[in-house]
């Protein structure tokens, strides 16, 4: 089982994350930013990741440093339990409907940290959760995993549809990037490391 786990204490934030690239689909997400819990979740279902994370933090400023640091110390664990990343697909893709939204994702577990995020928001929050704060997650996510990650909301009216539509493709991409085919030798790479 591909199972890791981080915690990350700083005078902002203060994170606990566990991972199982190899779950389910269960997630217990406890933060005080509620529109986040219910993307991670998605992404948990849609991923079939097993995700328990324990965030608290300044929320009294805005939710910037808890989204930021959600998405590092994610991006990290998530590395953590790939390993040596021997054997796995590598590559990614997958669009996502949902009502009027259509997002797309595509995913390259490089070692290269690369973020393409297009979006256009008709709001400036989903409840209060400042949608900004989309871009800044992935960001941080694809930057400590060593990712290069493509989102890209390809049209959509409701704010809300749309960032959820971007989390469950980057779910179902990441699904098929970390799945383990075992005719793969290795790295899929032709340098031999990633």
């Amino acid at each position: 089982m591909r199972i890791a786990e981080s915690i990350r204490n700083t005078k902002e934030t203060q994170i606990k994350l566990k991972i199982n690239l190899d779950g389910e689909g269960k997630s217990s997400i406890q933060t005080p930013a509620f529109f986040l819990n219910h993307m991670l979740t998605l992404f948990s279902r849609h991923s079939l990741f097993d995700l328990d994370i324990e965030a608290k933090g300044d929320v009294e400023v805005d939710f910037h440093h808890i989204t930021e640091d959600i998405g590092i110390v994610l991006g990290e664990t998530f590395a953590k339990a790939l390993g040596k990343k021997e054997g796995i697909g590598r590559y990614g893709s997958f669009y996502v409907p949902m009502d009027e939204a259509l997002a797309f994702c595509a995913v390259d577990i490089s070692g290269r940290p690369f973020l393409f995020f297009n979006a256009d928001f008709s709001k400036d929050k989903v409840g209060d959760f400042d949608v900004e704060l989309v871009e800044e997650f992935f960001r941080a996510f694809a930057s400590s995993a060593c990712i290069t990650l493509h989102l890209d909301a390809i049209r959509g009216q409701n704010t809300h549809h749309i960032i959820e539509a971007l989390f469950k493709a980057f779910g179902r991409a990441l699904k098929d990037a970390v799945r383990v085919d075992p005719r793969e030798k290795g790295v899929p790479s032709t340098k031999g490391v990633l």
